[in-house]
Parts: structure tokens; C-alpha cells; sequence
């Protein structure tokens, strides 16, 4: 399944939804119509556990063709709002983790040229996070080095806490894109947050996919273009630590918990690793995506 955050109207409630065709279904109205006491909210409907996913898929298939009146609407009448609007803690990011990166950033940004041993965590706080074609701010009087990252957002289905490698996958609820956007002047002795965590520095959309759905994350191409020029186009499988790596190592000291964020890591091709370096300006537009999840666009302005 995938699922949407979306408003009906400018000044309507978010509200939760399911990607079915070109409609978005709204999840607690079909549940209401069979039912079922689904959540208008996307965390609300992922605390739920999987057996509120197993009765949604359900209803999907009971009412297909006949949803209840009002519960369908065109995709390209709604307004998509990021899948999680505000998620309950900070986004957990991985630094240098793909082998190119690395290199690249050893040329450029004073990191290690040895590849990390261990997965290299930071943090972007909830107000970083903004939606599908919301605007990134370009604020001239604090950055002049503004950059991009196209990266495989992991969102958790599951409390996990000191979990195997082996058992890691079974925590994840799905998947989804996400632009750790980084101003690469406002590193702070060797602290990466003030740089990636400042407001609209997380775009993050357009829906969140199921794990069932996506199969193996590790084999997905993920790209990103600056005003229609390709910058990045990689692959997943080429991440340094994989995925179940990620969440056993977090979770061995912070527990993860249902609705959690991490964003994976990005591949080569970020500006600050171009010759000459490349940054982002007011005017520019940045578009990203992963296959088999989808694209997000967003242009930058002047704030």
C-alpha cells in the first residue's frame, strides 16, 4: 500500500489516505464504512501494528470500485502534505555511507577518507520536515553553501530496541524519499545538526510505501536533478551499512519507536563534492526519487 498524508482543500484537516489508482481513499472513512475504527493519522495508524494493515487491505479489496461516498478523491485534487507532517522525534540520519560519498567528502568536507567502521548518526528535528512541493528556504545571511542529498527514508512499523540484524527488517513499516538538505558553512566542530537541521532542511514525501510492497530495499535507484540536471543516480545496494545494520546498531543504546524516521544515507554527487563546487540558489528547483516509492519536488527561495 501506499499511503499519503493529504488535504482535501487549502484549510481542510490533514488527513490519512491510500493511494489506490489516480484516487486518494481516505483511511478512517472506509474503515468507518466496514466497520473498522481506522485513525485520520498517519502515526496513529502505524501504532496500530500490522494488524490494522491486514484489515485495511481488506476493506481495500471489499469496496474497490464502490467506496463509500466521498472517501475517493482524484490525486490531482488534493494537496500532499509530507507523510508524517510532524514526526515525534528527530529524524535519524547516517552520514558517509556509501563508498563514493565517502571519498567525495574526504575531498571537500574534512572527513575521513578511511570508510566508517561504525554507521556515522546525526539528527534533523521535526520542524526540518516539509512536504511535496513546499519550498526549501535559502537563507543568504547564514549560508552561502547550500546542498543537496537524495536519500532512502526507513520508517519504523515497531519498537525495536536491541534488536539482531536478522530481526531488523521486521520492525520496518515501509519506506518513502527524503532530501537531507545541508548548508555545509554551518558545521560546527565536527556537529552536524545546526548544518542539516535548520527549517525545510527535510523534505520528505510524496507517500510512504509498505515493506511487502517495496521487497528489498537494497536494489532500489534513487537519482536527484537541480533544475532538471541529473546530480545523483545510484543505487541502494551500494549502501556502505544496510538497512538491518542501521536499525540493530541504533537500537543497541536508542530505542526506535513505531513512526521513527531514518534516513539512510546518500550516494556521490552532492555539490560541495563537484569541481567547481556547485550550491543551491533562490530560483532553483530540486527534484528527487526513488523508484518503485516516487518523486518530490521543490524549489528554493529567498527567505
Amino acid at each position: 500500500m501506499r499511503f499519503v498524508t493529504y488535504r482535501s482543500v487549502v484549510d481542510a484537516a490533514a488527513r490519512l489516505g491510500v493511494i489506490e489508482d489516480d484516487l486518494v481513499v481516505d483511511v478512517e472513512q472506509l474503515g468507518a464504512k466496514a466497520g473498522l475504527g481506522f485513525p485520520s493519522t498517519m502515526l496513529a495508524f502505524i501504532d496500530l501494528g500490522p494488524a490494522a494493515l491486514a484489515a485495511l487491505r481488506q476493506a481495500l479489496d471489499d469496496q474497490r470500485g464502490r467506496w463509500p461516498v466521498g472517501a475517493a478523491l482524484p490525486l490531482g485534487n488534493v494537496r500532499l502534505l509530507a507523510p508524517i507532517p510532524r514526526p515525534r522525534k528527530n529524524i535519524f540520519g547516517i552520514g558517509l555511507n556509501y563508498v563514493e560519498h565517502v571519498a567525495e567528502s574526504a575531498r571537500t568536507l574534512d572527513t575521513s577518507k578511511e570508510l566508517p567502521k561504525q554507521p556515522v548518526i546525526f539528527s534533523k528535528p521535526p520542524t526540518s520536515v516539509i512536504g511535496p512541493g513546499d519550498a526549501i528556504e535559502h537563507n543568504r545571511a547564514i549560508t552561502q553553501q547550500l546542498d543537496w542529498e537524495v536519500e532512502l527514508a526507513v520508517i519504523m512499523g515497531r519498537t525495536a530496541r536491541r534488536v539482531s540484524e536478522a530481526d531488523a527488517l521486521a520492525h520496518v513499516f515501509g519506506y518513502s524519499v527524503l532530501i537531507d538538505v545541508s548548508a555545509r558553512d554551518n558545521r560546527r566542530a565536527g556537529q552536524w545538526i545546526y548544518s542539516k537541521g535548520q527549517d525545510t532542511y527535510a523534505p520528505f514525501g510524496p507517500c510512504i510505501v509498505t515493506a511487502d510492497e517495496v521487497g528489498d530495499p537494497h536494489a532500489l535507484d534513487l537519482w536527484l536533478t537541480v533544475n532538471g540536471e541529473t546530480k545523483q543516480r545510484s543505487n541502494t545496494r551500494h549502501m556502505l551499512f544496510k538497512i538491518p545494520t542501521l536499525i540493530a546498531d541504533i537500537s543497541a543504546a536508542i530505542t526506535l519507536e513505531a513512526g521513527d524516521i531514518i534516513a539512510s544515507g546518500t550516494p556521490d554527487g552532492v555539490g560541495a563534492g563537484r569541481t567547481p563546487q556547485e550550491w543551491l540558489w533562490p530560483g532553483d528547483i530540486v527534484e528527487a526519487g526513488v523508484d518503485g516509492i516516487g518523486t518530490i519536488r521543490h524549489p528554493v527561495v529567498a527567505v
